[in-house]
C-alpha cells in the first residue's frame, strides 16, 4: 500500500531552515545515511516526490547538476524550469487533484512529500499524509520555516538516534466523521 511521507528534519523549537533558506545547522551535523531511519533506507521505498517551489529552487542553486531519481511534482504558482532530461512536473494544482497521478507513478512505493512544512501541511489537511519522520537537530533557530504550520495529530511509532539526531516517525491520525472516534492511519507490518 502507498503511503504519503513526509520525511524531514527540524531544528529542536521546529524550523526546517533559516528565515534565509539556510540549511548550515543542518547539514555541519553528524548522521548515518544508512543508519537507524537514514536517507539510504527511506529512499529504497519510494517512488515518486512532492516538492514546494522554494525547496526546489534550494536544490537547484547548491546542486546545479541535480536532476531527480523518482518522478517528481514541484508545487509551484512560479514560472520555472526543469533540467533537461529531468522526469519534473510542475503544478498548481491541489495536491488532492494530483495525488492519485503521484501513486500511479510510485508503483508500490511511496510518496515523499520533501518540504516545505507548509506542502506536507496541504496534504494534511486533504487526509492525503500518513505518516510523518523526523530527524531532530541539537540546535534551536529561533525563526524560519515551520515544520508543519498547522496543527496534525500524531501518534509516535518508532524512535531513535542517528548520530546527533533524535529521529522520530509518526503515524498522521486521521480526524474521524463527527460522532467517531479519530482513525490512524495503518502502519505496513
Amino acid at each position: 500500500m502507498t503511503r504519503t511521507v513526509y520525511y524531514t528534519a527540524t531544528s529542536l523549537d521546529g524550523f526546517i531552515a533559516t528565515v534565509d533558506h539556510s540549511l548550515d545547522w543542518l547539514l555541519s551535523r553528524e548522521n548515518d545515511a544508512a543508519g537507524p531511519m537514514g536517507y539510504d533506507g527511506f529512499i529504497t521505498g519510494i517512488g515518486a516526490v512532492a516538492m514546494g517551489a522554494t525547496t526546489y529552487l534550494w536544490v537547484r542553486e547548491h546542486d546545479p547538476d541535480w536532476l531527480p531519481e523518482k518522478p517528481t511534482w514541484v508545487f509551484t504558482h512560479r514560472k520555472l524550469t526543469a533540467p533537461p532530461g529531468a522526469d519534473l512536473r510542475f503544478t498548481a494544482e491541489d495536491p488532492a487533484r494530483v495525488h492519485a497521478a503521484m501513486v500511479e507513478a510510485a508503483a508500490g512505493g511511496d510518496v515523499w512529500v520533501v518540504g516545505g512544512g507548509d506542502l506536507a501541511g496541504q496534504f494534511a489537511d486533504r487526509g492525503l499524509l500518513d505518516e510523518v519522520v523526523v530527524a531532530i537537530a541539537p540546535v534551536t533557530l529561533g525563526s524560519g520555516a515551520p515544520l508543519l504550520p498547522r496543527r496534525v495529530e500524531l501518534v509516535v511509532r518508532e524512535s531513535a538516534r542517528n548520530g546527533e539526531f533524535v529521529c522520530v516517525r509518526f503515524d498522521v491520525v486521521r480526524p474521524a466523521d463527527p460522532g467517531q472516534a479519530a482513525v490512524r492511519t495503518p502502519s505496513p507490518a
